[in-house]
């Protein structure tokens, strides 16, 4: 039973999250040969004040 967590900015659609999932999923099922129902994902939302990149918090970035 393959567990994947996605770390993702807040700030997705739910539309998008589908999407996401459902690629996942087939291709946990291709590649790893998983059984469909088995395949669990965990969407674990931060803020862009919870993260920083090359030093710079991602609530701080302007581009």
């Amino acid at each position: 039973m393959p567990n994947i967590t996605v770390e993702l900015l807040s700030g997705r659609t739910m539309d998008q999250r589908r999407e996401f999932a459902e690629a996942v999923t087939a291709a946990a099922v291709d590649i790893l040969k998983a059984k469909r129902p088995s395949v669990r994902i965990r969407f674990d939302e931060i803020e862009k004040s919870d993260v920083a990149n090359g030093g710079l918090l991602e609530s701080d970035r302007t581009d």
